[in-house]
C-alpha cells in the first residue's frame, strides 16, 4: 500500500501529514506540482520518514494531474492499493485502513470518502458546502451512473494499482473536476466503486477553489459526460430496454410538446381546445415521462457490482508468465 499526496500550497502542513502516516504504508509519494512554496524542497530537506519519494512536475498540472503522475510512480514502485490524501491535513490519515480494506477484500476496485453518512459527520463543514456537495452528488449521479454513492468531490481515496493504470490511458480532467470526471471513466470500465464513511475536518487551510469559475464549467462537464455515458452504454456497448425506454421517451415528449405549440400557434383567437386535443397533447407527454423514469430505473439497478481488478490481477500475472493465484 502507497500513499500519493499531490502538493500544491501547503508548506505549512505536509510535514504534519507525513508524519501520521501509519505504519503499514510501504511509501509515500509526494507530487510537488511546480509549488510555488516550493514543497519538494522542503519535503526532502526536513521529511525524515524513509519511505518518502518526492516527484517533481515541471509544469503545475493540477491535483488531477498531479495524482496520476504519483499513481504512476507508485505503481511502479510496487504499490497495489494507492490511497491518495491531500496535503493540507484535512484527511485523518487514521481512516486510510477503511478505505483500503474493501480492495483487499475484493469488494471494490476503488474506494473514497463520504462525509454524508452521519449528521454529526457535517458539524464542521460550512453549510453552502453543505447544499453544494449536494447538487454537485445528485449532478455526478447521472454524469457517472454511480447512484450508490454521495459527495464525489471528495478527494480521500484508495484505488487497485491495475485499475489505476487503465484509468491513466485515458483522458481524465487534470483540475478541479479530477475526482468526479474519475468516476466517470471508472464507470465506463464497469469497475466497482464503495463509499466509505468519514467526518469532514475544517481548520485553518486555504481552499484553491473559487466556487462562482467553477459552477459553468462544471455543469458543462456534467451535461458532456452524462450524454457520453448514455450513448456508449445504451446504445454502442449494448442496446436493451433502457434503450428502447430513452428512444420512445424522448420521441413521445417532443411529440406532444411539438403538436401542443402546433396548435396554440394555429388555433383561431379566443378559440377553446377540446378534450382530444387537450389528450393528444398531453397524454404522450405523461407516457415519455414515465418511460424516462423507467429508463432511470433500470440505470440505477445497472450500477457495477462485480470488481475488475481480480481479472486484471489474473491477467497481469499470467502475461508475466506466472500461474494465476
Amino acid at each position: 500500500m502507497w500513499l500519493v499526496i499531490p502538493c500544491f500550497k501547503v508548506r505549512a502542513h505536509i510535514l504534519n501529514v507525513i508524519a501520521k502516516a501509519p505504519s503499514w504504508i510501504e511509501g509515500i509519494v509526494c507530487v510537488d506540482d511546480a509549488c510555488p512554496d516550493r514543497s519538494g524542497e522542503l519535503i526532502e530537506a526536513e521529511a525524515k520518514d524513509p519511505r518518502v519519494v518526492v516527484v517533481r512536475l515541471p509544469q503545475n498540472q493540477g491535483v488531477g494531474g498531479a495524482t496520476l503522475a504519483g499513481y504512476g510512480e507508485a505503481a511502479r514502485r510496487g504499490g497495489r492499493v494507492l490511497v491518495k490524501v491531500d496535503g493540507d491535513d484535512q484527511m485523518d490519515l487514521e481512516h486510510a485502513a477503511h478505505l483500503v480494506a474493501p480492495i483487499l477484500l475484493g469488494e471494490a476496485d476503488y474506494a473514497k470518502g463520504n462525509r454524508f453518512t452521519s449528521i454529526s459527520h457535517l458539524k464542521t463543514m460550512p453549510a453552502v458546502r453543505v447544499f453544494g456537495n449536494a447538487v454537485l452528488s445528485f449532478a455526478a449521479k447521472l454524469s457517472t451512473g454511480y447512484w450508490n454513492i454521495f459527495d464525489p468531490t471528495n478527494g480521500y481515496t484508495a484505488i487497485e494499482a491495475n485499475v489505476a493504470r487503465l484509468v491513466m490511458e485515458k483522458r481524465v480532467s487534470r483540475r478541479f473536476f479530477f475526482e468526479t470526471d474519475l468516476l466517470y471513466h471508472l464507470g465506463t470500465l464497469r469497475a466497482v466503486v464503495r463509499d466509505v464513511p468519514m467526518p469532514a475536518r475544517y481548520a485553518d487551510e486555504v481552499s484553491n477553489i473559487r466556487i462562482g469559475r467553477i459552477v459553468g464549467p462544471f455543469a458543462l462537464k456534467h451535461l458532456r459526460n452524462f450524454v457520453q455515458r448514455v450513448l456508449g452504454q445504451y446504445f454502442v456497448r449494448d442496446f436493451n430496454a433502457a434503450s428502447l425506454e430513452l428512444v420512445f421517451g424522448i420521441f413521445s415528449i417532443l411529440f406532444g410538446l411539438g403538436y401542443g405549440l402546433s396548435y396554440l400557434a394555429n388555433r383561431d383567437p379566443g378559440q377553446i381546445a377540446s378534450a382530444g386535443v387537450v389528450m393528444m397533447a398531453a397524454l404522450p407527454i405523461i407516457l415519455g415521462a414515465q418511460l424516462l423514469l423507467q429508463a432511470m430505473n433500470f440505470d440505477v439497478l445497472n450500477v457495477p457490482s462485480r470488481p475488475i481488478h481480480p481479472f486484471l490481477r489474473a491477467v497481469e500475472r499470467m502475461q508475466a508468465g506466472k500461474a494465476p493465484a
